[in-house]
């Protein structure tokens, strides 16, 4: 059973049934997304009920509609994981949520809840896989889905625990990208304690790298954008970028050597590290975010001479992610974004993989609708 409102007792809906939602949904790789009606599991005493507003269009929102991943994804897909939206019913459980609060939902939906990883709050690393927020296996059920279906759609039901505080302070639409953008860029910053006194590089300049440069920036560190063109050079001076350094000019690269404390690399194609690793001080550390499938060449030498490092990071559990939003919300940071229509969403796929926004769309789900017929 589940509550709408203060003194309303009547059950939202019956544990048996499902709510009637609509959404637009990939039904193959090579078709675009179209309009699709779905259906969300009726709340129970855990979830909480939330009423889409705004949602970001992730690159690898695209890289799964269109398979681009080792031929993994279920159709119909419906993506989307970076979810912001009002309570619109919670169950009785539920005690961190009311009706009418502003909340978010990022790329997880789910994890096992009692291995080492999510007991420390690290639900991205849970032993026996996490849910994610489209595209895993629907494990609690209560909808005809045997996939989870993300937040390209009017509502979504998420466990209480999934769920997100949305600052007042910041612009709804602008914080959407935050769920993945902002948390895959903060995690790593906070992990290896950027701040004051530190040279870091933020490698690439794109969705996550501008989150990069403006976390690491608001964290007092000395800030380097390093970037292939000197025109997201100057974009990145503007997010607050203290220098910029060309990765195509090797004499700028070779003086630059051994001065870095920190590198965030977002680069999301394959690459040389080595150039990169030549960058840091002795314990330095490089630290991957993008969702690169090989690199081209690592070689051994710059890791032995100064003591250096190369790791990964892959977004955030929940207690950092809403650690992270309050940082926002206390410094006014929020990601550069293009709203659109809902129905404009294939072309900001091919605007996006061509590099053409900066820096994350979001879609404004007032411009939904819904069609008296749609087929499912």
């Amino acid at each position: 059973m589940v509550r709408r409102a203060s003194g309303d007792r009547k059950p939202f809906i019956e544990d048996r049934e499902f709510m009637k939602a609509f959404g637009y949904a990939a039904r193959s790789a090579d078709s675009p997304l179209t309009p699709f009606a779905l259906e969300r599991r009726a709340p129970r005493a855990e979830d909480v009920a939330i009423d889409i507003l705004f949602c970001g269009v992730c690159h690898s929102d695209i890289h799964t509609a269109r398979n681009e991943w080792g031929g993994g994804t279920q159709y119909p897909c419906v993506p989307g994981h970076e979810i912001i939206g009002r309570v619109s019913a919670v169950g009785g459980d539920v005690t961190k949520f009311k009706v009418g609060d502003l909340v978010g939902v990022g790329c997880l939906v789910d994890s096992c809840r009692r291995c080492r990883s999510c007991d420390d709050g690290l639900e991205q690393y849970c032993d026996h896989g996490f849910t994610l927020t489209y595209g895993s296996e629907d494990k609690v059920g209560g909808t005809p889905h045997q996939t989870t279906l993300g937040g390209y759609s009017d509502k979504i039901t998420v466990a209480e625990r999934f769920v997100l505080r949305i600052p007042d302070t910041l612009d709804p639409a602008a914080a959407a990208p935050l769920l993945c953008a902002g948390i895959t860029t903060y995690s790593p910053l906070k992990r290896w304690k950027v701040g004051p006194g530190q040279k870091v590089g933020v490698i690439g300049l794109g969705g996550l790298g501008h989150m990069g440069v403006k976390f690491a920036h608001a964290m007092g560190a000395h800030v380097v954008m390093i970037t292939t063109s000197p025109e997201k050079g100057r974009d990145a001076r503007k997010l607050g970028a203290d220098e910029v350094l060309i990765s195509k000019d090797a004499e700028a690269m070779k003086s630059a050597a051994s001065s870095f404390d920190f590198l965030l690399n977002t680069i999301p194609v394959g690459h040389d590290t080595d150039p990169y690793m030549n960058l840091l001080k002795r314990d330095g550390t490089m630290v991957i975010v993008g969702a690169v499938e090989k690199l081209t060449n690592v070689s051994g030498v710059p890791f032995i001479i100064r003591r250096r490092s190369m790791a990964g990071s892959l977004i955030g559990g929940l207690p950092e992610t809403q650690e992270m939003l309050d940082f926002c919300g206390a410094h006014a940071i929020v990601c550069d974004i293009e709203t659109i229509a809902m129905e404009e969403i294939n072309k900001a796929y091919d605007r996006t993989v061509e590099g053409d926004v900066k820096y994350r769309f979001v879609i404004d789900m007032a411009t939904l609708g819904r069609p008296a017929a749609v087929a499912p």
